[in-house]
């Protein structure tokens, strides 16, 4: 058999990520009506900056997996991040949420998922080099 390889476009990206999830609910079914339930949020201050951010969407069988949780330096420590992802967690937990999943870097929050609850299930060494990635999860 003769195939080449090809870059992908956005349509293609979709597709093949489409075909991804129907085999996925084939075998284990959804749990949710809509597959992937965007609960993206951000802070704003009174000057109409953003301020912090979350990036997070529940998907396919009521788990939460959080992409990205942002604050400005100048904001951090404030408790504007606490107050964003418990926020984000109510929202997934009214929506039938059981569970939230999301990882981060040594450098970036890992100290702060571990003061809201969630445990570490995985840790990838050297990755960036000289550090490490965490993935977290908990129970909501």
């Amino acid at each position: 058999m003769e195939y080449r390889i090809y870059d992908c476009e956005t349509y293609d990206e979709d597709y093949i990520c489409d075909k991804l999830v129907e085999y996925n609910i084939s075998k284990v079914p959804a749990k949710q009506e809509i597959l992937f339930d965007n609960i993206n949020k951000k802070i704003i201050n009174k000057n109409g900056k953003i301020i912090a951010g979350c990036i997070a969407r529940m998907y396919c069988w009521n788990v939460l997996y959080i992409d990205i949780l942002w604050v400005d330096e100048e904001y951090r420590n404030t408790g504007i991040g606490s107050k964003l992802l418990k926020y984000v967690e109510n929202i997934a937990r009214d929506k039938g949420c059981y569970l939230a999943h999301l990882d981060t870097f040594d450098f970036q929050a890992k100290e702060f998922y571990l003061k809201y609850g969630y445990e570490i299930f995985g840790e990838l060494k050297n990755c960036p080099e000289n550090h490490s990635r965490f993935y977290f999860r908990k129970k909501l």
